[in-house]
């Protein structure tokens, strides 16, 4: 997640079952995020028990997919509403109707007809389809995004996680404490998307089997997952000796404050083609996007401090909704002028035209930390590529002030994947797993977790397959309890009555006797 967060120390391994606050302690951010972390993780962890890996609640199952042909047009997916889990996340396909206008009379505003000049607006559509899905953006003018012309085919869901902030969601501020404030929460928000997948990337003997093709499937998301490991350590600097004493002269760590250092891949695949970004502030800096000038970016605001802002030589994202979703790496650019009084940066080239353009998808710039090879102390930093560092297997790399990272070799990098590293001035150190002999440990990535279901074998017009499985309510009517069973409670509860009664009399006789 892209927010500004002190660190992160959620650990399903340690099995926490709550977050204790206590009285005059400092409340930070962790705490809250991990006791948000530990309900999510308890409750997707039983909702995938319950359920198994996908299914929907019978009668209201979503997520029914309808082919509908066009001829020389462009093939569509209906998307039928209701709910869905996919390991236990909540996918919601319900597609919510507008409101309806109200006129400057008080009376609702009616359009297309006889004494009104507004021309009648279209229904809205009840369903979604594979083109306006609220978080696919496809592009029909893309080849890559049209449905496949050859049949069969399977469609699936693609479900992950990721954050948004204000710089997204303007709706997130508030605007009661004034535009010099930053931003407060973030949010997490869960991303379907309905996509294609060739036949042929199948191994399915039996296209009318639906086990075979469910299986072929599983074997297939099975192989989608990266196999990257990252480890980090921080390591006193050779030119230690030379900085001012800010920090203690034995400190691992140098930088002068406590940062949150994100290493992210940039470019996924093998180590000969992946890259990777980082940022100390765990890529929460962002600038809101007014305006696009060819080079020249308009902000809305140019930073909340010298820290914060934007300066000569860095590198920046240029991302909107549309681009976070898609997933889709794009060249980052570097900052090559800064116009402080006129709010506006120009950068060393223009963005894609695929990204920024609409202002309802919220443009803005991500700034990342790293120098693609210059500058101080950047001595065995990898070669750039596309702004991004090229990953090199097998070796430490420095980022900054002491921190090293070193992946594994012969893994494979996915985009958006990344590893979170906390350092610390008052350790001299960062926070990373190491075994007895403080060797630190090669870890996976922290995020981001893809899931996948198949929804239907899409074999043309008028011919899919439902690949969806269903379940029932747990809960049903209490059974009557059966004759033998009546019988058999009153006889023991007669047995008891006389077990008591004896006892009550071999106390009376105890009782005269004496």
């Amino acid at each position: 997640m892209h927010a500004d967060l002190s660190r992160v120390t959620f650990r399903p391994d340690r099995h926490y079952s709550a977050v204790i606050a206590q009285q005059g302690r400092v409340q930070l951010d962790a705490d809250a995020n991990e006791q948000a972390a530990i309900q999510l993780h308890q409750a997707r962890t039983i909702a995938a028990d319950l359920i198994g890996r996908y299914g929907g609640p019978r009668g209201a199952t979503g997520f029914a997919i309808d082919f509908k042909g066009r001829g020389q047009e462009l093939d569509e997916l209906t998307i039928g509403p209701g709910r869905y889990y996919v390991d236990g996340i909540a996918l919601d396909a319900t597609r919510q109707q507008a409101g309806t206008p109200v006129g400057d009379d008080g009376q609702v505003a009616e359009t297309g007809t006889a004494a009104s000049t507004t021309p009648p607006a279209p229904a809205p559509p009840a369903t979604w389809t594979y083109w306006d899905q609220p978080d696919g953006y496809r592009d029909p003018e893309r080849p890559g995004d049209r449905l496949p012309s050859q049949f069969p085919y399977l469609a699936y869901l693609k479900v992950w996680e990721r954050s948004v902030t204000a710089a997204e969601d303007p709706l997130l501020r508030e605007v009661a404490l004034g535009s010099a404030m930053p931003d407060t929460a973030a949010r997490m928000k869960v991303v379907w998307q309905v996509l294609p997948l060739p036949g042929a990337r199948l191994e399915v003997a039996d296209q009318r089997d639906k086990d075979q093709v469910r299986a072929a499937f599983a074997a297939w998301a099975a192989a989608q997952a990266p196999t990257s490991r990252m480890a980090a350590r921080s390591r006193r600097p050779d030119h230690a000796d030379e900085d001012p004493c800010l920090v203690g002269p034995d400190a691992r760590y140098r930088g002068a404050e406590n940062q949150l250092y994100r290493v992210e891949v940039h470019e996924g695949g093998t180590a000969e083609n992946a890259t990777f970004k980082w940022s100390r502030e765990n890529g929460s800096v962002t600038f809101a996007v007014d305006g696009l000038d060819g080079t020249w970016v308009e902000l809305a605001s140019p930073g909340n401090d010298d820290k914060l802002d934007l300066n000569v030589g860095d590198w920046v994202e240029f991302a909107d909704t549309a681009y976070v979703s898609r997933g889709e790496p794009l060249p980052l650019l570097r900052v090559e002028e800064v116009d402080l009084p006129g709010r506006r940066v120009r950068l060393s080239g223009e963005p894609e035209p695929s990204v920024g353009r609409r202002p309802e998808l919220h443009p803005f710039l991500r700034r990342w930390d790293h120098r693609a090879g210059g500058g101080r102390a950047h001595k065995g930093v990898p070669k750039a590529r596309g702004g991004a560092l090229r990953i090199e297997e097998g070796r430490w790399l420095p980022l900054e002030d002491g921190v090293e990272v070193c992946f594994e070799p012969g893994r494979t990098y996915r985009s958006g994947d990344f590893w979170t590293v906390a350092a610390r001035t008052a350790t001299g150190d960062v926070e990373w797993p190491t075994d007895a002999a403080r060797r630190p440990l090669l870890l996976a990535p922290s995020g981001i977790e893809v899931h996948y279901a198949p929804l239907a074998w899409v074999f043309g017009e008028g011919s899919v397959s439902d690949l969806r499985l269903a379940f029932g309510p747990l809960s049903g009517p209490v059974p009557a309890a059966a004759e033998e069973e009546l019988a058999a409670e009153a006889e023991a509860e007669a047995e008891a009555r006389s077990a008591e009664a004896a006892g009550a009399g071999s106390d009376s006789s105890a009782q005269d006797e004496n």
